[in-house]
């Protein structure tokens, strides 16, 4: 077999080779990369082959931590990202010019987000748009709405890109919670307060992160030193740690307007104050002339800005 990359022609190649070789590039394993492009693992194995065959030669190799670009992948990486990159613009130039309001938007946004305030805001939009169909990717990664991995996002950190389109849309507080059963079962022992020696607070069981250091960094920036041992219940998926807080595994933090719909949930600490968490709103600004995005993007606004209200 001539080895040469010189045997491959792009004309004659299904786009959806390209994709999947950048996916499993940037994922760095079939199975993450399968994962992120909505395919089993044996497809995308089928399609890395396929394009192996076009090129002539072998693109990765396997090693004990995934698998490696070989000499002649690394040689397509750059031009299969620039592909990539033409035919993104070619879409965000066709989406812009839609002005029906039917077809799919796809929106990314956290966990609690996904799980807690969009199937409210969806149920309505159904209604009054019933032609829009929406995708949601509930996930704790910022998506990368220039590359098209999103039509819209919810995000609690201001993006910086120039192409993008951002609105703040509020500020939602937050406070230290436990469920009553928690709070039953250590009365006898000692008060939850926010004056208590960094000691007495290591008694108490904490809900956080494994692999995050968000919560560590928020404890220490209100004069709390910590480490990842202090939280006796740790995951780094919220909706995980959101049961284990409503099951009374410890004490928690969370939006305001969420425990407010839980009775049992009593606020603690109320002295230490926390910041806000901000929600920003953002889309690609040439899908914004989009008649579908521009009005989700404004249904959405609409209905998260009353969150903090409640």
């Amino acid at each position: 077999m001539n080895h040469k990359i010189t045997q491959f022609n792009p004309a004659q190649t299904d786009w959806n080779l390209i994709r999947g070789f950048v996916a499993v590039v940037e994922q760095g394993s079939l199975t993450r990369a399968a994962q992120q492009l909505g395919l089993s693992q044996p497809t995308l194995s089928r399609q890395i082959a396929e394009l192996e065959n076009a090129v002539g030669a072998a693109l990765f190799e396997r090693v004990a931590r995934g698998l490696k670009l070989t000499t002649a992948g690394d040689a397509l990486v750059e031009p299969a990202r620039h592909m990539m990159t033409a035919a993104r613009a070619l879409g965000m130039a066709t989406a812009s010019q839609d002005q029906t309001l039917s077809g799919t938007i796809r929106i990314t946004a956290s966990e609690m987000v996904s799980a807690f305030a969009l199937p409210s805001i969806l149920a309505q939009m159904a209604v009054t748009y019933p032609d829009i169909q929406i995708e949601v990717v509930a996930s704790n990664q910022i998506s990368n709405l220039l590359e098209r991995e999103a039509d819209i996002a919810i995000r609690m950190v201001r993006p910086s890109q120039s192409a993008l389109i951002t609105r703040h849309i509020g500020d939602w507080p937050m406070g230290m919670y436990a469920h009553k059963s928690y709070l039953e079962r250590i009365a006898s022992k000692m008060p939850v307060s926010a004056t208590n020696k960094i000691q007495e607070l290591n008694r108490h069981r904490w809900i956080g992160y494994d692999q995050s250091d968000q919560l560590i960094a928020g404890f220490r920036a209100a004069g709390i030193a910590i480490d990842r041992n202090f939280f006796a219940f740790r995951s780094d998926n919220h909706l995980v740690n959101w049961q284990a807080l409503l099951s009374g595994v410890g004490i928690g933090i969370c939006m305001h307007w969420l425990a407010k719909k839980h009775p049992e949930l009593i606020p603690v600490m109320s002295e230490q104050a926390l910041p806000n968490l901000p929600v920003w709103l953002t889309t690609h600004r040439e899908l914004k002339s989009s008649k579908k995005i521009r009005c989700v993007f404004d249904n959405l606004a609409t209905a998260l800005a009353k969150f903090d209200k409640n």
